[in-house]
């Protein structure tokens, strides 16, 4: 196996969005393998709702059962942010070749992230459609229909939007600790 996927993101929480992502990426011939990659905390974010180790469980039940799709707790091992540099580096010491599964909403801060210029160099970008953001033509775009926001989850949890797997326990997480409406 010299080809991965890197999905990685907070999974905070995880959701039919992030189930179909995985799902896709199977298909993606060239890819032998997909690496979820829960954050300890976004690099870019001040908090995280669930503690990584409870996400990295829910993780583990929704993909467990899934062929070629791994769980890693680089990043939440490290216990603090973890840039998309450094678990990329991580990975070629395995792998020989990254895709970078990011979502659209993540192309007007790409410039930001730490060592960028050096990133691009290291992974061939996947981008998923979100928000009607265009996709310029230098990145591959993987396609999935499913228009989920955690954060929005967060606000107001729709057991609906949750893997099957372990959807009551999310759900019943956010609402008691995070949900805004009654």
């Amino acid at each position: 196996m010299d080809t991965i996927a890197l999905f990685g993101g907070s999974f905070d929480p995880p959701h039919i969005g992030h189930e179909a992502i995985v799902k896709a990426l199977r298909e993606f011939k060239d890819i032998d393998k997909v690496i979820i990659m829960p954050t300890y905390l976004n690099p870019f974010k001040s908090k995280f709702y669930a503690p990584s180790a409870l996400r990295v469980v829910w993780l583990r039940e929704i993909f467990g059962e899934y062929e070629n799709v791994e769980i890693s707790e680089y990043e939440v091992l490290q216990k603090r942010p973890v840039s998309t540099i450094e678990s990329v580096k991580h990975l070629l010491e395995s792998y020989k070749k990254i895709y970078l599964v990011i979502g659209a909403d993540n192309l007007s801060c790409l410039e930001k992230w730490d060592r960028y210029d050096e990133l691009k160099e290291l992974v061939t970008f996947m981008v998923v459609p979100r928000d009607n953001i265009e996709i310029p033509e230098q990145f591959l775009r993987l396609d999935v229909d499913e228009k989920i926001s955690s954060t929005k989850l967060r606000e107001c949890v729709e057991i609906s939007k949750l893997p099957k797997k372990c959807a009551k326990e999310i759900y019943n997480f956010y609402k008691e600790n995070y949900c805004k409406t009654e």
